[in-house]
């Protein structure tokens, strides 16, 4: 009996010990895939070696494969293993034109002919079209921007299933095969400037996964919401009501302890809400009023920055934040923020939290350096000059990648000393934050998909 009940515990502890290493290999790997809008956990950071700082599209050095994708998306692409996926929207007259550059032109672009709205699987080593599926037919219902797609939000996987978002025009999963599990009609969301709303701009919060259930905000003019779904059937499990005006932001969420939490950028509403139930955590307003960037974590903090109209923040936020944390109007510090900025944050672009330093790159191409636990300005210099700025970073093996709209790809050293490595031509218009695979660089241009390696 006693030899019995040791070969039982020792058998128990070899299990556990076999469970727990699964897990942390499955953490590992999962910490390996681009699997959301700037890849894991929205960091904008893979470590790799073998990285190129130079290489020619014109000539194919260092282009492993290019591959044309056909409509107009600005989604950025995801890779799990070896398949990459990206969404786009097929005029069937064939508008698909871009006014890129740094303007401040509201108006919609007018199209309303009928799109497709497909979402396309590459091989992630060839470039070859394994899958392209019709989400969906129609004309579209709402307008874009002359600077945006009706593509927009990028698409998120977790390994089993992809989730594309189209805004108004539907949320759709497949499995990694291509078959359609469910799809999902939220309704019209119309989404524009909300001091004119004759502007309809087109939606762009990406959806993110998180323990089998989908994540979506939809802050739009009407009852602006953020739900959480089944992944396997598209049911919801919850949603709670925002009040705020459109906002183009991709939730994220933060886990500490025993507390996973939706994180949420804003206007009226910037706030943490319990992954479980929904139950709002934290709240907060002060953010620029057409609130694009999407919040991120590194150090133990919760990093939110936003710009346009009188406001252009950056916050260092606590995790255990909880009630109203807003500032007072003298305020750049309380008991749940640490550190902020009044202005200064950028507009488009997500920034970066690399090592010690929070990269903040404005539309227009100035780099500002910030020590990321006291938000000490370290340096600011002009990296693109007035091109037009509107992916976010991305950062590798002490390299920060900064693409500009007219297709120049900035390398800059990452560290307290400002350092221009390289300037690489895409030679077509960049919208999208590209993703970091194995020893790749996967770009997303207007035209093609490319993949850059040494």
């Amino acid at each position: 009996m006693k030899f019995k009940m040791t070969f039982f515990k020792s058998q128990i502890l070899l299990w556990s010990l076999m469970l727990i290493t699964h897990c942390a290999v499955a953490q590992k790997d999962d910490a390996k895939q681009w699997s959301q809008f700037r890849g894991p956990l929205a960091s904008g950071i893979i470590e790799s070696e073998n990285l190129p700082d130079k290489w020619d599209v014109s000539t194919g050095d260092h282009i492993k494969w290019k591959t044309e994708i056909p409509g107009l998306g600005l989604s950025c692409p995801v890779i799990w293993d070896d398949k990459l996926f990206v969404t786009t929207a097929v005029s069937e007259i064939g508008a698909d034109s871009l006014k890129v550059g740094l303007y401040g032109d509201i108006a919609s672009y007018d199209d309303e002919s009928v799109h497709e709205f497909r979402v396309i699987c590459v091989d992630k080593k060839s470039g070859d079209i394994l899958w392209n599926k019709l989400a969906r037919k129609s004309v579209p219902k709402t307008k874009r921007h002359t600077k945006g797609s009706h593509a927009n939000p990028t698409a998120a996987t977790n390994g089993k299933y992809v989730v594309a978002f189209f805004g108004s025009d539907g949320l759709y999963c497949y499995n990694l095969e291509g078959d359609l599990i469910w799809e999902k009609d939220f309704g019209k969301m119309h989404t524009g400037f909300f001091r004119a709303r004759k502007a309809e701009w087109g939606f762009a919060s990406s959806p993110i996964i998180h323990e089998n259930q989908v994540i979506v905000q939809c802050d739009f003019f009407g009852d602006s919401f953020i739900a959480s779904l089944d992944i396997e059937t598209g049911a919801e499990k919850w949603r709670v009501p925002r009040n705020d005006v459109p906002t183009w932001s991709t939730p994220n969420v933060y886990t500490k302890g025993d507390r996973t939490q939706i994180v949420a950028n804003g206007y009226k509403h910037i706030g943490g809400y319990d992954f479980e139930t929904g139950a709002e955590i934290w709240k907060m307003k002060g953010g620029g009023d057409i609130p694009v960037p999407t919040p991120f974590f590194a150090h133990g903090l919760i990093y939110i920055h936003s710009a346009h109209g009188k406001s252009s923040p950056i916050y260092a936020i606590s995790p255990e934040a909880k009630g109203d944390i807003s500032l007072k109007k003298d305020e750049t510090t309380n008991e749940f923020i640490p550190w902020s900025i009044k202005r200064g944050g950028a507009y488009n672009p997500t920034n970066i939290v690399y090592d010690d330093y929070l990269y903040n790159m404005s539309m227009g191409g100035r780099l500002s350096c910030y020590k990321a636990l006291t938000g000490e300005l370290v340096y600011r210099e002009v990296v693109a000059g007035a091109s037009g700025i509107t992916a976010s970073a991305i950062a590798s093996n002490g390299k920060l990648y900064y693409s500009t709209e007219k297709g120049d790809v900035f390398i800059v050293k990452a560290g307290q000393k400002f350092e221009l490595i390289a300037k690489n031509s895409m030679n077509d218009v960049i919208m999208a934050t590209p993703a970091i695979s194995d020893d790749r660089l996967y770009f997303r241009t207007q035209k093609y998909l490319i993949s850059i390696g040494e």
